[in-house]
C-alpha cells in the first residue's frame, strides 16, 4: 500500500527533521522513518473502519430513538438500509482488519462528535437518498454505495482533514494518498470472498521496505558528499542562501540516482522536481531540475553513472 512516492515524502520528512533537530543519532532517526510508514498504514486501517463506525453510530441512534418515549411510527419502523449494508457486515468481520485493529488498538471510540459530523453529512446527501431509493437491493449496490459515499463525501472533506491532522502530526501529507488506496480496496471486495478478503499489505513487496530504508542511509551518510557537489555546480547561488528544504530534496535525489540502477534517472529526477514544487518554494522545481541536470552529466562523465 504504500508505494514509493509516499516512501519518498517519508524519508524527505525525517532528514528534514534530522538536520533541524541536532540530535545526529541515525538509529533514532531510522526508527522514526519506519514509525513514520507505519503511521501511513494506520491511516488506511482507520479510513476502514471509519465504515463500520459511522454503520455503528446509526444502529445506535436508531435504536435509542426506538426506545425513546412514545417514539414516532417512523421511529419504530425506521430504515436499516444503511445499518444492513452488506459490503459493512463483510468488512466487519474481515480478519485482516481484525487483527491489524488487535494488535495496535486503533479505533474511533473517542471520536463522537466527529463521527457524529460525518454521519449528518453522509444522511444528508443526495447519495444517501438515492441510495434509500434504489431498487436493486444487492450486494453490489450496497459496496458502491460506501464506495461513492467515501469519494465524494469523505475524501477532500475539510473538516475531516483537519480532524486527522489534530489526530496526527504523521497523516498531514499521507490522506489523499492514503485514501486512493482505501478506495481501491473498497473496489477489490468480493462477496463471495467473505471474512478472507485480503486487504492491501503495508509494501507491495521486500523491495520498496528496503528501497525506503536504504534511501534514507545513503542520503544521509553520503550527505556532505552529495551536497559539495552540488555546491560546486550552483555557479551563482550562495549555498547559504538556497532553501534547506532543496538541498536535501537535491541531496535524495542524487542518493537515489546512484543506489537504485534499476530507477531509470528520468523517473528519480521528475519524482524529486515534482516534490520540491510541492515542499519548497515556487522556484525550486526549475532550479533543482537545472542543478540535477548537470550533475547527472558530471556523474556520466566521471564513469561513476552508467544507467540512463
Amino acid at each position: 500500500m504504500i508505494n514509493r512516492i509516499l516512501i519518498r515524502i517519508k524519508v524527505l520528512q525525517i532528514l528534514y527533521a534530522y538536520y533541524q533537530n541536532g540530535t545526529k543519532d541515525l538509529k533514532i532517526a531510522e526508527n522514526e522513518l519506519l514509525f513514520s510508514l507505519q503511521k501511513s498504514y494506520d491511516l488506511y486501517h482507520y479510513f476502514l473502519l471509519l465504515i463500520l463506525a459511522l454503520t455503528h453510530l446509526q444502529e445506535q441512534i436508531l435504536d435509542n430513538r426506538k426506545h425513546k418515549y412514545m417514539p414516532t411510527e417512523e421511529e419504530l419502523h425506521p430504515n436499516m438500509r444503511l445499518v444492513n449494508n452488506r459490503f459493512a457486515k463483510q468488512l466487519s468481520q474481515n480478519r485482516d482488519l481484525q487483527r491489524y485493529v488487535s494488535e495496535y488498538k486503533i479505533s474511533w471510540d473517542n471520536d463522537q462528535d466527529f463521527l457524529k459530523n460525518i454521519l449528518d453529512t453522509l444522511l444528508a446527501s443526495d447519495l444517501y437518498e438515492h441510495y434509500l431509493r434504489n431498487s436493486n437491493d444487492s450486494y453490489e449496490t450496497d459496496k458502491e454505495f460506501w464506495r461513492a459515499a467515501f469519494k465524494k463525501l469523505i475524501c477532500g472533506n475539510e473538516f475531516m482533514l483537519d480532524y486527522l491532522e489534530d489526530k496526527s502530526i504523521y497523516w498531514n501529507d499521507d490522506v489523499e494518498i492514503v485514501e486512493t488506496f482505501t478506495l481501491k480496496t473498497i473496489k477489490r471486495f468480493e462477496e463471495q470472498e467473505g471474512s478472507t478478503q485480503a486487504l492491501l499489505s503495508m509494501f507491495k513487496d521486500e523491495e520498496d521496505r528496503l528501497f525506503a530504508i536504504r534511501l534514507f542511509r545513503e542520503a544521509l551518510l553520503h550527505g556532505e558528499e552529495y551536497r559539495e557537489r552540488i555546491s560546486r555546480h550552483m555557479k551563482n547561488w550562495e549555498t547559504e542562501r538556497v532553501a534547506n528544504m532543496d538541498l536535501i530534496i537535491m541531496q535524495m535525489a542524487i542518493a537515489e540516482i546512484l543506489t537504485f540502477p534499476s530507477i531509470p534517472i528520468s523517473v528519480s529526477l521528475n519524482e524529486y522536481i515534482d516534490t520540491a514544487k510541492y515542499y519548497s518554494t515556487p522556484r525550486s522545481g526549475t532550479f533543482i531540475n537545472g542543478i540535477l541536470d548537470s550533475i547527472v552529466n558530471e556523474l556520466k562523465k566521471e564513469k561513476v553513472l552508467f544507467k540512463d
